[in-house]
C-alpha cells in the first residue's frame, strides 16, 4: 500500500440510542470527529462516540418486529398477467 494517501482509522464507539447498544469498531471517523466532542466509556476505556440511526438492536429484521409482507400469489399474478406462455 503506498503510504500518506490512506485516512487514518483509530476505535469509535457507535452508539444506537433507541437500542440501547454500544460497540466499539475501527472507524476512520475518528479523525473528523472534533475535539472536546461526546465521548462514552466502554470496558474502562474512553472512546470518541457516534450515533447512529438502526443498528441490530432496533432493526425490525434483527428484533422480529418486522412486518411480513404478502409474497404468496406473486407467480400467480405473474401468470394470470402475462400467461403460461405454452
Amino acid at each position: 500500500m503506498k503510504k500518506g494517501i490512506h485516512p487514518a482509522s483509530a476505535p469509535v464507539a457507535f452508539r444506537d440510542r433507541s437500542g440501547d447498544l454500544v460497540f466499539v469498531s475501527s472507524s476512520t471517523l475518528a479523525g473528523g470527529l472534533v475535539e472536546g466532542g461526546e465521548t462514552v466509556e466502554v470496558d474502562g476505556r474512553t472512546y470518541p462516540v457516534v450515533d447512529v440511526d438502526v443498528s441490530t438492536a432496533s432493526h425490525p429484521f434483527w428484533t422480529g418486529r418486522g412486518r411480513v409482507l404478502d409474497t404468496e400469489g406473486r407467480v400467480e399474478k405473474f401468470n394470470r398477467r402475462y400467461g403460461t406462455g405454452a
